[in-house]
C-alpha cells in the first residue's frame, strides 16, 4: 500500500494533463529549461569575471608559508 506502482503514476500524469493541458505543460517545461540554462550561464559568467592569479603569485599549492616564533622560557 505504501509504494506507488507505475499505474498510479500514469493515472496522476493523465489527471495533470487533463487539468493543465499539454500546451501549458509544454510552456512550463520550456520556461524551466530556459531558467536552468540562464542560471548555468550566470554561474559560468561569474567564474570568468574573477581575475586569475598570475603564475608568479601562485606558489606550490601544497606549501603553506608561515612565520615561526621562538618560544622563550621565563
Amino acid at each position: 500500500m505504501g509504494s506507488m506502482s507505475i499505474w498510479h503514476w500514469l493515472i496522476v500524469l493523465v489527471v495533470v494533463m487533463l487539468v493543465f493541458g499539454t500546451k501549458k505543460l509544454g510552456n512550463i517545461g520550456s520556461d524551466l529549461g530556459k531558467a536552468v540554462k540562464g542560471f548555468k550561464d550566470g554561474v559560468k559568467g561569474a567564474e570568468e569575471d574573477k581575475p586569475a592569479a598570475s603564475p608568479a603569485q601562485v606558489a606550490d599549492k601544497g606549501t603553506i608559508e608561515v612565520d615561526a616564533k621562538e618560544k622563550t622560557k621565563q
